[in-house]
């Protein structure tokens, strides 16, 4: 296995905007104190009750993916505080299919839905073989529930044939997913991700939500999305100073349809769209160059009515276009 550096907590893009938005100094203090390099007890157990892990990958060009893993509960265990251990294999037509191997570098999403829960795993793929993806960690830290949409998810042993579309942009059905959506998952990596050596150098993958219409698709197909407050690590926007590339994972939780997207990103610190978003603190705006659209793909089912999050009462959406 590579040499670890296990010094940096964030590294340079996380910092500049952690500076400019002026939280350097509280975050240094707080990412030695809740950034670990093990699972405490709680996320170890967490992992375990889920269906479902949101995965962050990256391929051979640079281009991050974000992508799911599915099983029963249960198929994530921890045989110790260093490692995950996750039973389960993606879908052919999921681009995890193409990026999982040995030595790369790997990011793991928990959300538990109906709780709101959420909890995250970086690091580094030590082993593939019968028994599963063995995953040691090289950074461990929970989220607050903001902006997450309860739902009740259950595992659906069915047998999938999804039918896939591929493109170079959105047309009417998945710009319809994109506009509907009030949850998505973004995925992007620190441009020394592919050789995993520093422990702040990885992939990572995390969740946005907000009422549903919160993400636009301008007339060229451009997406432009608002970023809330969260935990100010800003390990999304700091990967993107240094990388544009990112990946977009929308889930229509009707029919399971699952629609994979590269962008390259740019964040819009001032102008008068931000101004007139509510709740927004900057925009993050990401031209589609490619689109993965997989039709009732998912082995899980989602049942009732979703009860948005009371973080987002004093947020917008966008008009339709």
């Amino acid at each position: 296995m590579k040499a670890i550096d296990n010094r940096q907590v964030f590294h340079e893009g996380e910092c500049l905007i952690q500076e400019r938005t002026g939280v350097r100094d509280r975050m240094a203090a707080l990412g030695e104190q809740v950034i670990r390099t093990s699972m405490p007890e709680q996320h170890r157990t967490f992992f375990a009750q889920l269906p479902f892990v949101i995965v962050g990958s990256v391929d051979a060009e640079g281009q991050p993916w974000a992508s799911i893993l599915t099983h029963p509960p249960g198929f994530i265990s921890s045989p110790d505080a260093r490692h995950l251990l996750v039973r389960a294999r993606p879908a052919v037509a999921d681009p995890l299919h193409e990026t999982l191997i040995t030595g790369a570098s790997i990011a793991l999403l928990g959300i538990e839905q109906p709780t709101r829960r959420r909890n995250r795993m970086n690091g580094i793929v030590e082993r593939i073989d019968d028994d599963g993806l063995l995953v040691g960690v090289q950074q461990s830290f929970g989220n607050c529930p903001k902006y997450i949409q309860s739902r009740q998810v259950e595992y659906w042993n069915i047998e999938i044939n999804g039918t896939v579309h591929s493109a170079t942009a959105l047309n009417e059905l998945t710009r319809q997913i994109v506009l509907r959506a009030d949850t998505l998952f973004i995925a992007t990596a620190h441009p020394g991700a592919y050789h995993g050596t520093t422990r702040s150098h990885g992939v990572d993958v995390s969740h946005r939500g907000g009422k549903p219409g919160f993400v636009r698709v301008g007339s060229d197909g451009t997406l432009t999305l608002p970023d809330f407050a969260g935990n100010r690590f800003f390990n999304t926007l700091g990967n993107i100073v240094l990388n544009p590339r990112a990946g977009l994972l929308f889930i229509d939780f009707e029919n399971s349809d699952m629609l994979y997207i590269a962008a390259d990103a740019r964040i819009i610190f001032e102008s008068p769209e931000l101004d007139a978003f509510a709740g927004a603190e900057r925009l993050l705006q990401l031209k589609i160059w490619n689109v993965r659209h997989i039709v009732a793909s998912l082995a899980l089912r989602w049942n009732g009515e979703a009860q948005l999050s009371s973080f987002l009462a004093n947020t917008g959406c966008w008009m339709p276009t």
